[in-house]
């Protein structure tokens, strides 16, 4: 039984899909205005490990995850770079793309665009403003009433009264509330992009895209709503509001003999990268676009440093921590090289290290220890040379997303400089000549070369083989 934990209860609960048959699943996905940091990139493998989890349990699976192509940071980049909203958004969602594909990410079933979907958008502002839930601005601009929905604050553990003393924002004086969001923005005079609306050319508010676009593709309900824990407040807070609020449906759950009000049953968010124990931020000057860590880390590499944490635990990232990443795979790679795997049938109960396994990925997609077996199972491979347990890790593996190269590829690349592949095999051509002309010398110098250029040979009774460190 898969047991995951729920943001919306604070606590593990068994996974019981509402619907067997269609399990549901809406992740919030990239703003499109820049390259893809290590943020999403986090949000993109782990999301990814789950939905691959969920597959293999058996349950049917339908995986969405939004682009966010209109919002003010799209317009202002826009603008500052003299092009279209749409030739920056397809020139940053191509990029996005390839940065997923590098990472091992599969594409999810569906990848709604908010700008597709602004009739829906419209469709359940009106029906919030029927409802009392929602009103029209003298500005234009419309609002969502936070206090005409009883249950605001039940995710991220927020009352009203706490928040309203917390409020640190400037009063807009459109609000009857400051704690008020917006759900439509009146067109500004330099605003080129905007759609007509019942109240006037505009464009949607960020919070009612993902309530607008989830309710499109999977109903008033659904099983699994994900995301980075930065969105739990106000995005996610405010998608209940605004989901349950126009649709007026829940999802049934209850928590401590309450009624929770959510059309979704189960939220995951996963945790923050930090740098030094710092959130990673432009600010800081802490800031990693995945290609920037691409330049030097083999992009397997950066998925099992992501994938070796807890997706709910905080993430530190340095160069120490990816480098022992790198010496971690490598390790498991040489021991697929070293004992070529057989054809392995992967079931829970083919043996102790997959019902291990099974029970780590099994508990909230324990992936800290679920690859600690994958060790234990290279460590025994080590002494035995077994191909039956060789298999099982690469078919573990495989689960993860990992170990599905050659491991001779694996292991002689990864390098953006330095020697190439050819230039590294005809140095070791000459060295296997010297050795044979017993010129020691001249092999001691081609060896402390290549060191130099952190190549290892590794000489055997078969020759010498060789991988980058």
């Amino acid at each position: 039984m898969l047991n995951i934990y729920n943001t919306l209860t604070r606590q593990k609960e068994a996974f019981v899909p509402l619907n067997p048959e269609n399990v549901r699943m809406y992740v919030c996905g990239m703003t499109v205005y820049d390259y893809c940091h290590l943020g999403h990139a986090r949000v993109m493998v782990v999301f990814d490990m789950i939905a691959r989890w969920l597959r293999h349990s058996g349950y049917p699976l339908t995986y969405v995850r939004n682009i966010t192509d209109i919002d003010d940071k799209i317009i202002a980049r826009a603008a500052e770079n003299g092009e279209t909203i749409a030739e920056l958004t397809a020139r940053f969602i191509a990029a996005m793309n390839e940065d997923a594909e590098a990472l091992g990410v599969l594409r999810p079933d569906v990848e709604p665009k908010a700008t597709e979907h602004v009739a829906q958008m419209i469709r359940m502002i009106e029906r919030l403003i029927a409802k009392g839930k929602a009103y029209a601005a003298d500005n234009g601009d419309v609002y969502y009433a936070v206090r005409e929905f009883a249950a605001y604050g039940q995710l991220s553990g927020k009352s009203l009264d706490d928040l309203r003393a917390g409020q640190r924002v400037e009063v807009d004086g459109f609000k009857r509330d400051p704690l008020d969001f917006v759900l439509w923005k009146a067109a500004k005079p330099n605003e080129a992009d905007f759609w007509d609306s019942p109240w006037g050319r505009g464009r949607p508010g960020w919070h009612i895209e993902c309530s607008a676009m989830g309710g499109e593709l999977f109903g008033d309900t659904f099983d699994i709503h994900g995301g980075g824990a930065d969105l739990q407040f106000p995005h996610h807070e405010n998608e209940i509001a605004q989901s349950v609020g126009a649709l007026g449906h829940s999802c049934g759950h209850t928590h401590g003999g309450k009624t929770i009000e959510s059309h979704v049953k189960y939220w995951l968010h996963n945790g923050f990268i930090r740098v030094d124990g710092e959130k990673m931020s432009k600010s800081l000057g802490n800031f990693f676009t995945i290609r920037d860590v691409l330049k030097a880390y083999d992009p397997e590499v950066v998925r099992f440093f992501i994938l070796r944490a807890h997706y709910r635990s905080p993430l530190n990232y340095s160069d120490a921590h990816l480098d022992d990443a790198k010496g971690a795979l490598t390790r498991l790679y040489t021991a697929l090289k070293n004992t070529p795997p057989a054809d392995f049938t992967l079931s829970e109960e083919a043996n102790d290290y997959t019902r291990r396994f099974y029970a780590a990925m099994n508990d909230d997609f324990g992936t800290v220890e679920a690859v600690a077996v994958l060790f234990e199972l290279a460590g025994e491979m080590n002494k035995t040379n077994s191909a039956e347990l060789a298999g099982c890790l690469k078919a573990l593996g495989g689960v993860l997303g990992l170990l599905q190269r050659e491991p001779q590829a694996f292991l002689q690349g990864g390098s953006t400089g330095g020697l190439s592949n050819e230039e590294i095999e005809t140095l070791i051509a000459r060295r296997k000549q010297a050795r044979a002309d017993k010129n020691w010398a001249e092999s001691d110098r081609i060896r402390d070369l290549l060191t130099a250029e952190n190549i290892i040979l590794e000489d055997g009774a078969g020759g010498t083989t060789w991988r980058r460190g």
